[in-house]
């Protein structure tokens, strides 16, 4: 075979060959782009943090999960980070169609010589492409597929929708994705308000995350800074001057550590969270990962007052453990919680998972119960060591004073109260049958198991911190049950409202014998009443500037102090874990002093008056007679009575002041029927 003929054949095959590679690759793009093209847009839907707010709409959290992500639009970001992003990542962005073909020949190129794929030339498409559904592996199979994906991108989306896909799920390390969560994590401020200094800062991380963080090496991060900036000037994005200027910004990079350490109001926030999953529903993925904005209660200036002095009166170096919050009485939102001392170190939530006994901050609803069966406040007991026989005779029980403090005389219901006294509590309870205490309590909100007993009327059965004090709810706002509520409202990342609440409440209890409860509960910080013992409140007495009622309470391994305004009602519980006897002469002052400084930030917003009944009568007594008071006769208090059950007889000087003229315990009321007592009211006869 001669020469030229086999240079011809050689010629035809290296021709065909050509011609087929072509049709091939015609083909293979036709095959790819037809694809792209019918194959429709890709699943852009990102998981995306759920952001938690107080009730004024500061944001208080952002994830339980250790991730952080926000979508926001292009309007949304300073325009200098826009362009930092563009002029470092890709500033042909808005010029191609998701593939720079001059940058990937560069990089084919050099992968080729380097016998890898080792050099990278993505678009902020391809980019965008990566972070929603690929892996960073460096394989060509990886990169096929990005290429589809990118595809795809362009085809159906436009440059707007893509950049800000591209914005929000780029990551920044330290589990922040996207501009806003990482402009939140870095400079503590909303992605809007970066300054260009900021936002060149900002644009150079997503190159290497962890190594130009400013958390892990700020010289590093600020030299990267430059790059930006000169990219920026070159892309006439900038002037010189400005970069400059820039640069010469000394920048407040927010704290790492705290932001882990700060996070507000944690336990309210898992309780908040754990509702929405077992009380609306909600899954943890719902929860987690799809950008809900959820509504609470909190209010942040009530919680950070509740944080500081819970960590202010607590003793350092110690197991004693506290549990604190405040509620709205006439709304039952909690305003704010705390459910231990240190979230770090127990995250467990004593204010709502905890029970203990309430000792003898269970006494307003025995008292209340006394008063509808027709007690007055100057009804009187003896007080003094007592066996209580009960089950026709085979059960006894003998309580005692704290501190064996006991007048050996009558007292009066104002008394009992306000000196805490447990013979008068058990007197009052035996005379009325227990059930009279459980069905006020019930009707009041306690849900816990409360069964009869002597003890019960001095707290001995476990009851739950947020319980409890929402059971106040009703002295304070004249007999209406109040259920706590945490949530507002949830909102999807759509705008839809998902979950919304209004208050529950309930007029349960009468609001003449409310309000004379009330009355006799704030006698605790009345020192005027002092005689044999003090009051309970003697300690706090100086803190309390504004009208206020409460009830402090004890147990061997239990201090409790619960207090309330109009506006204002807070519980505050201290004790060990395990159930360890407190020393009640340090100790057991902790929770007292706690509400107690809580109570006085907030007197400018809760001064005024309890409002009264419209047959309630308020009389001046003589507080060791019960008798109406004369100045001759000594010290006197205001005391409020239903109409027509307030004393006759006045206390005179010349009276031998002897409580046994007064009513004696063999005169008490005859005991009412609750049940039709409470239905002719509802009837309205």
């Amino acid at each position: 075979m001669n020469i030229k003929k086999m240079s011809r054949r050689l010629l035809h095959f290296s021709f065909r060959a050509t011609m087929l590679a072509g049709i091939a690759g015609c083909t293979a793009l036709l095959a790819v782009f037809g694809y792209t093209y019918i194959a429709g847009p890709p699943e852009t839907t990102v998981q995306e943090s759920p952001v938690i707010y107080s009730a004024d709409g500061t944001i208080i959290g952002e994830s339980a999960s250790g991730e952080r992500r926000h979508w926001v639009t292009r309007d949304e970001i300073a325009p200098e980070l826009e362009g930092a992003l563009l002029a470092v990542e890709d500033r042909k962005f808005f010029d191609h169609n998701g593939l720079d073909y001059q940058r990937i020949g560069g990089a084919v190129y050099a992968n080729l010589q380097d016998g890898r794929l080792a050099q990278g030339a993505s678009t902020i498409t391809q980019q965008y492409a990566r972070n929603l559904f690929l892996t960073f592996d460096k394989t060509w199979q990886r990169k096929f597929q990005e290429m589809l994906y990118t595809l795809r991108l362009e085809w159906h989306m436009s440059k707007d929708e893509i950049f800000t896909g591209y914005m929000n799920t780029i990551y920044f390390g330290h589990g922040a994705y996207g501009v806003e969560a990482a402009s939140r994590l870095y400079f503590n401020k909303s992605a809007a308000d970066l300054t260009l200094a900021e936002s060149a800062v900002l644009a150079a991380i997503p190159r290497g995350p962890t190594y130009y963080s400013p958390f892990a090496d700020e010289e590093r991060s600020l030299s990267r800074q430059q790059v930006v900036l000169q990219a920026m000037e070159q892309e006439d994005m900038v002037t010189a001057e400005e970069a400059e200027q820039a640069s010469a910004e000394v920048l407040n990079f927010a704290s790492l550590e705290n932001q882990k350490a700060d996070r507000t109001a944690p336990h309210f926030q898992d309780e908040v969270l754990h509702m929405l999953e077992h009380e609306h529903g909600l899954t943890k993925e719902e929860i987690q990962q799809q950008g809900l904005e959820i509504h609470t209660t909190l209010d942040a200036d009530k919680q950070e007052a509740a944080e500081r002095w819970v960590t202010e009166e607590m003793p350092h170096d110690s197991d004693l453990q506290s549990a604190f919050v405040a509620i709205a009485p006439d709304s039952g939102d909690v305003e704010a919680m705390v459910g231990a001392v240190d979230y770090e170190e127990s995250p467990f939530n004593r204010a709502v998972r905890a029970e203990r006994p309430p000792g003898s901050t269970f006494k307003p609803f025995l008292y209340y119960a006394a008063l509808e069966q027709g007690f007055t406040p100057v009804t009187p007991f003896v007080s003094e060591p007592t066996t209580f026989v009960y089950a026709d005779g085979e059960e006894e029980y003998e309580p005692g004073n704290f501190a064996d403090n006991y007048a050996h005389d009558f007292i009066t219901l104002a008394e009992a109260m306000a000196f805490s006294d447990n013979i008068f509590a058990v007197k009052t309870h035996m005379y009325l049958g227990f059930e009279a205490l459980i069905e006020t309590a019930r009707a009041a909100g306690i849900t816990s198991e409360i069964p009869p007993s002597p003890s019960l009327a001095l707290g001995t059965e476990n009851v739950g911190v947020t319980e409890l004090t929402a059971g106040y709810a009703p002295f304070a706002n004249g007999g209406s049950q109040v259920e706590p509520r945490f949530i507002e409202k949830v909102i999807d990342r759509e705008g839809n409202v998902l979950i919304e609440t209004e208050p529950n409440t309930q007029e349960t209890l009468d609001e003449r014998y409310a309000y004379m409860t009330t009355d006799m509960m704030s006698g605790m910080f009345d020192l005027s009443l002092n005689r044999h013992t003090s009051v309970t409140g003697s300690t706090i007495a100086p803190f309390v500037q504004q009208p206020a009622a409460g009830k402090s309470g004890s147990t061997s391994a239990d201090s409790w102090m619960i207090g309330f305004t109009p506006d204002l009602l807070t519980g505050v519980w201290v004790g060990y874990d395990e159930g360890r006897t407190l020393d009640h002469s340090s100790e057991g002052q902790i929770a007292k002093n706690i509400w107690a400084k809580f109570l006085r930030e907030q007197r400018e917003n809760t001064a005024h008056a309890f409002e009264k009944p419209d047959d309630i009568v308020e009389v001046d007594i003589h507080t060791e007679t019960g008798l109406l008071h004369d100045d001759a006769c000594g010290s006197g208090r205001t005391m409020a009575f239903v109409e027509g059950t307030e004393p006759e007889a006045v206390c005179t000087e010349e009276m031998d002041i002897d409580p046994e003229r007064n009513r004696k315990e063999d005169e008490l009321p005859e005991r009412k029927n609750r049940f039709f007592d409470r239905l002719k009211n509802w009837l309205g006869l």
